[in-house]
């Protein structure tokens, strides 16, 4: 029996929608803050105390934390394989070292 890791086929696209994922994270920071703003701003107006809108604020702030959060656990289980990876093996034993200490460079 094959083992199904080895003749996995990356799709074609695989890399445009890793690139599209990170870019909706950078959007994703800019759209919680502008929304805990405007959430503030309303609720500033509407019963006219001025810490509601530092309240709505500090809400957007704290859901671009969350989302930076989440895309770093997903990022995190989508490595997690590659400490196993034979690849990546001897960097794991031997560190980065592109050269002996015997040779004269």
């Amino acid at each position: 029996m094959e083992n199904n890791k080895n003749n996995y086929k990356e799709p074609k696209h695989q890399g445009k929608l890793r690139a599209l994922d990170n870019l909706s994270l950078g959007i994703s920071l800019v759209v919680a803050v502008a929304l805990g703003f405007a959430f503030g701003y309303g609720l500033k107006h509407l019963f006219g105390y001025d810490w509601l809108l530092w309240l709505g604020l500090f809400w957007g702030i704290c859901a671009a934390i969350l989302n930076v959060y989440r895309a770093y656990k997903r990022a995190q289980k989508e490595f997690e394989g590659l400490e196993n990876d034979p690849r990546y093996a001897y960097r794991a034993k031997h560190g980065d070292k592109k050269f002996d200490d015997d040779d004269d460079y």
